[in-house]
């Protein structure tokens, strides 16, 4: 018996040759990324300008081909910020940030980083490393309050990004103290009436400016630090009273500092009063409040003490003022 030899097929007809229905490509996986698909969804339809609110349904209804074939060009992957909320504690930070997330046009680690004040040995592959995945059309940005009053952090984040964009985010310096008391007081049982702790002498109402609760309201001060390195215009300051009162306003002059569309809008919030400030709606079904730990109770202060640090602020606000260019109305 003579074996005959193989036909020779060239490549091109190979490629022609249909597969057995046991070697068909299965598309792994497509379930568990089904929330990543969804965000590069949204970020397609961002960029081409034809950006809506997709639900679920929406996103499933689109062909998996099509998606795949379309987000190739995003390049998904990790990045460095290009801006960050550097203020203050206590000044709605926090708050922001999930206003900011909802914006397909921005990227945000939950936890904060503290590269800049912290972590700077660890290297900035490392800070990469602590980014969520973003595409090439959008901003990452991440939030570390304690940067705005840390002395080294101005230089270090200058040797990264010379271009960075700042977002401090403030309070009036004696109600944000009182709150940054508040948060104390809940993690550590037995301390001192808040009153003692601001006042060297309750008696003459000599201020205790060694206490940093007191001294993260000296914003003006900081701000000079930072002022070093960068111009005015790489800032934006955001009224933590005024993101209360008017959400929309406040984040509408946040996406344009930023260079995005006002996506972020009525739609999105609507205001809780038991808690007393914004909480977000995801969709018709679905909204989202920050955590117990926000809102809470104020301990009562009596009213002398309370005048006496408004007084004792009273010329750091307004050098303030001056420095930015703009009244917040602490009197």
């Amino acid at each position: 018996q003579i074996n005959s030899p193989k036909p020779n097929i060239r490549r091109s007809e190979r490629k022609n040759t249909k597969r057995s229905p046991s070697k068909k490509p299965v598309e792994k996986n497509w379930s568990r990324n089904k929330f990543h698909y969804r965000r590069l969804v949204q970020d397609f339809f961002y960029d081409y300008g034809n950006f809506r609110s997709n639900t679920l349904s929406d996103f499933q209804q689109i062909p998996k081909s099509t998606l795949k074939t379309n987000l190739n060009r995003f390049h998904w992957g990790r990045r460095l910020p290009s801006a960050l909320i550097i203020g203050v504690k206590k000044g709605g930070t926090r708050a922001l940030l999930e206003f900011l997330r909802l914006h397909p046009g921005v990227r945000g680690p939950g936890p904060e980083p503290h590269f800049f004040d912290k972590y700077y040995h660890m290297g900035t592959d490392w800070y990469r490393k602590q980014m969520p995945p973003s595409t090439q059309g959008q901003i990452t940005i991440e939030k570390t309050p304690s940067y705005y009053v840390t002395p080294e952090v101005p230089a270090r984040v200058y040797n990264m990004s010379h271009r960075m964009k700042l977002i401090v985010a403030v309070r009036d310096p004696v109600t944000r103290a009182i709150s940054d008391y508040t948060q104390g007081i809940s993690k550590q049982r037995g301390s001192k009436r808040f009153e003692e702790m601001a006042f060297l002498n309750v008696t003459t109402g000599l201020v205790d400016t060694s206490w940093r609760a007191i001294r993260i309201g000296l914003y003006a001060k900081h701000l000079k630090r930072w002022r070093r390195f960068f111009p005015l215009t790489q800032f934006h300051f955001v009224s933590c009273e005024n993101l209360i009162l008017d959400p929309v306003g406040e984040m509408a002059k946040v996406q344009d500092f930023l260079g995005l569309q006002k996506v972020v809008d009525q739609k999105y919030f609507y205001f809780n009063e038991t808690k007393g400030f914004p909480c977000i709606r995801k969709s018709r079904s679905k909204s989202h409040c920050l955590d117990k730990t926000k809102g809470r109770t104020h301990p009562k202060i009596n009213t002398t003490s309370l005048q006496r640090l408004r007084d004792f602020y009273r010329p750091f606000n307004l050098k303030f003022y001056q420095l930015v260019g703009k009244d917040f109305g602490w009197y």
